[in-house]
């Protein structure tokens, strides 16, 4: 043992107990460290920043935080009720900012520093980790001390950061991400995003409906990479909100001087006082030595896992955003808890085949499963159906008609295989699409199921039965 009471060496100086370093502090890095634990196995959790993660910290509850004000600003004024006058609530960014990350700090606290503190054997280490042969690794201490520990097993969940492009001039100017712009207590003007997936879409919407103006510049389409219909729906919302959307738009430079100025590769230029970058998320791995013990990467740096969180060497597991799986904390928690049972000798898979997806917007964007096209690529002949939400009661009841649901099932038994879906509360009903998929069921046997009237999710349901029939044609509650 060190002077600190942390170890040096493997299982043999302690009568044979395991030894895991986790390598992290965020979510995946947490399942990890407490599935190990349960396991009876000591843990060393090595954290170089702030505990908790992307998620905790500057990523989800921050950002719905945001987006929850910016709803609680834009319905008084934006609502489709008669009767009801429209009001405009005064916006104080600097308390909304406030009570948001004191809502962060608390859950920092409670779901983390307060975990370990309760967990006596894991020992947190602040530092930063990198590989030297095998399972070893040199932790590099805050205060330039460094310590070598000899772990039987490791889990790398080091998580990632907000990608920036290399745009001629952008680095040199005082640009936000998504960590400043959460935490920004002055609204600009004229906001420019440059990214139209899910980040840009969000913090978009909040900072139109908090005040600003805002253009998001994007290289395709809004939402690339989803079913065509779900970006084409979120723009319409997004016309009527005042928000511009800007497609194959590429910035081909950025200068700054007291406002931003961006020329895009078509010649025209673009001004505005802030400009948020939110293109995307690099994995955390470039200063972790994984050459040295032979862990692959992508392209992009991400390491490459199996479905057993197994990497390329040898008793080195890893989970989360650091990987080449989605980036998403459901996905990182659920992979730390596998790679740590099966590092601890279990044999867990994590199956990703039914994975719902959310985007917060208003009204949220929603899928799990396959597209049309994806299905095809996969050489899955499929046919589909695409349910206007002026065809759901609930959404009528609500006099808010944006959106859509829409089922992709096979030709061949009408399997569902994938759903997509635009509409108020869209991330609480996408689950039930995917305990559907789970289940194996038909969009005939989807149809013939009872669902509670009056509620988003019951559109699943008019959405299969449309396989067969004209809704239209339908009675209220029929079934």
């Amino acid at each position: 043992m060190n002077e600190r009471g942390l170890p040096v060496s493997g299982s043999e100086e302690n009568g044979g107990g395991l030894h895991v370093a986790v390598v992290g502090g965020g979510s995946a890095a947490f399942a990890g460290a407490i599935r190990a634990a349960d396991a009876g196995a000591r843990v060393t959790l090595i954290e170089r920043g702030t505990l908790g993660g992307t998620c905790v910290n500057v990523g989800c509850v921050p950002s719905k935080i945001r987006l929850k004000a910016a709803e609680a600003a834009h319905k008084p004024r934006h609502h489709p009720f008669a009767g009801i006058g429209p009001c405009q609530p005064e916006v104080d960014l600097p308390a909304v900012v406030q009570q948001q990350q004191e809502r962060v700090t608390e859950l920092r606290q409670t779901k983390y520093r307060d975990i370990l503190d309760s967990r006596p054997e894991i020992t947190h280490l602040s530092g930063t980790a990198r590989f030297e042969e095998g399972t070893a690794l040199r932790v590099d201490q805050n205060h330039d001390e460094s310590i070598r520990l000899n772990p039987d097993r490791v889990l790398v969940a080091t998580g990632s950061r907000p990608y920036v492009p290399p745009v001629p001039g952008l680095r040199e100017s005082p640009y936000w991400t998504s960590t400043e712009a959460l935490v920004a207590e002055e609204l600009p003007e004229h906001l420019l995003i440059l990214g139209g997936g899910y980040i840009g879409c969000e913090l978009g919407q909040a900072f139109a409906r908090l005040g600003s103006r805002v253009t998001i510049l994007t290289r395709q389409s809004l939402l690339a990479g989803h079913d065509p219909e779900l970006g084409s729906a979120l723009e319409a919302v997004f016309r009527e909100e005042g928000i511009r959307v800007r497609p194959e738009t590429e910035v081909r430079r950025v200068r700054y001087e007291e406002g931003f100025a961006l020329e895009t590769t078509d010649g025209e230029t673009l001004a505005s006082d802030r400009l948020l970058v939110a293109t995307g998320r690099a994995p955390n791995t470039e200063d972790l030595g994984l050459e040295r013990v032979g862990i692959a990467t992508d392209n992009e740096g991400a390491i490459r896992v199996d479905d057993r969180l197994a990497t390329t060497a040898t008793n080195v597991f890893a989970a989360g955003d650091c990987t080449d799986q989605p980036h998403l904390v459901y996905v990182a928690a659920t992979a730390g808890t596998r790679a740590a049972a099966n590092l601890t000798g279990g044999d867990t898979r994590l199956d990703l085949s039914v994975l719902p997806q959310v985007i917060f917007t208003d009204p949220q964007v929603a899928k799990v499963g396959w597209s049309e096209h994806q299905a095809a690529r996969n050489g899955l002949a499929v046919t589909s159906r695409t349910l206007a939400l002026d065809k759901v009661p609930r959404a009528l009841a609500n006099f808010d008609t944006r959106g859509l649901i829409k089922l992709v099932a096979e030709e061949a038994g009408g399997r569902i295989v994938g759903a997509q879906i635009v509409a108020e509360n869209g991330g609480e009903v996408i689950q039930s699409a995917a305990l559907a998929m789970e289940a194996g069921l038909t969009v005939h046997q989807l149809g013939d199921r009872l669902f509670p009237y009056l509620t988003m999710a019951e559109g699943l349901k008019l959405c299969a039965q449309s396989f067969t029939r004209d809704v239209a044609d339908l009675s209220c509650c029929a079934g």
